[in-house]
């Protein structure tokens, strides 16, 4: 049984904008044919982008909605089909027979140049243009781009519509220039790449929003970059002073005194340069060094003789 768009995603059909758009996110990055190990990968991302293309627009997922409350007026046998699955194909289907009752969507297969009814009401639906739908993907890049831009080379597969009116995926390869400062979340608009015009209308636009690539170390939230760096105990007891290679640069940082593990200190303005410039957030983690031989142990044993008063577990 062919799974519904709702299903496709893995949610609920009273699920927010911001709930499909997580959903599809997470699924993009399991199954990206150039990142996942899924054997089916590829096909699997084809039906992702398609059923996120209809749910991402509130239209759209209007027209969706009505079809699956009323799948019989999809269908020219008047039959319908109450499987609860949904392959796309049905959803722009052509219909052969006169007088079929399609309860308001003649114009949206109109738009793909389908017949439904007399001779008049059909040649004046093929003759009218329409602008094509814009679309929308997301790609991830390096921080490092926020800081300094760059021009990329990026092939996206592109939820669209064939001749007659049924959904497929096209893979388009794009220039695209990403500008120092943008934040995690903002989008970059390709006027004229988005869906194909229908009978001579304009194209529509692509929107490609930029997430930028987590690791170990560095994450970002809008505009505020976070980083783990090491400190050895002697630097945060003391706060010593030390140099640091960050994503805005090599950096000086003087560390408080009896600092501690997971303490974040906040450099203004160090974040991503955008108009309204974010924070670099440093995440303190204190390394031990370890113990190769018996001068490492007596080492540690003078620092604990030291410290004899200390108690790390006194309530």
């Amino acid at each position: 049984m062919a799974k519904n768009y709702y299903e496709e995603l893995g949610v609920s059909r009273d699920a927010s904008a911001d709930e499909i758009k997580k959903a599809y996110r997470k699924l993009a990055r399991k199954y990206h044919p150039d990142i996942s190990k899924e054997a089916d990968a590829e096909t699997k991302m084809q039906a992702i982008n398609v059923a996120y293309d209809t749910l991402s627009d509130s239209t759209k997922k209007a027209e969706y909605d009505q079809m699956l409350d009323h799948p019989q007026g999809f269908s020219h046998t008047g039959q319908g089909n109450h499987s609860g699955g949904f392959d796309g194909s049905q959803f722009y289907r052509q219909s052969s027979g006169e007088g079929a009752d399609f309860s308001g969507f003649e114009d949206l297969f109109g738009r793909f140049g389908s017949g439904f009814g007399g001779g008049q009401q059909r040649s004046q639906r093929q003759q009218r243009s329409y602008r094509g739908e814009d679309q929308h993907a997301s790609i991830q890049v390096d921080v490092d781009i926020a800081y300094h831009g760059s021009t990329q080379q990026i092939t996206l597969q592109i939820p669209t519509y064939n001749v007659y009116g049924e959904p497929e995926v096209q893979r388009k390869t794009l220039e695209v220039k990403i500008p120092k400062g943008m934040k995690e979340g903002q989008q970059i608009r390709l006027n004229g790449q988005g869906q194909t015009g229908v009978n001579g209308g304009e194209n529509g636009d692509l929107y490609i929003e930029i997430q930028y690539k987590d690791t170990d170390r560095i994450r970002v939230e809008g505009a505020d970059v976070y980083q783990t760096i090491d400190v050895s105990p002697w630097e945060a007891g003391i706060g010593q002073s030390i140099e640091l290679s960050t994503p805005a640069g090599q950096l000086k940082v003087n560390l408080p005194k009896n600092a501690k593990n997971g303490q974040q200190l906040r450099l203004k303005d160090k974040g991503i340069p955008n108009k309204t410039a974010g924070h670099l957030y440093l995440i303190i983690n204190i390394v031990l060094p370890p113990v190769h031989n018996e001068q490492d142990q007596q080492a540690y044993q003078q620092f604990a003789d030291a410290f004899a008063s200390f108690r790390p577990r006194a309530s």
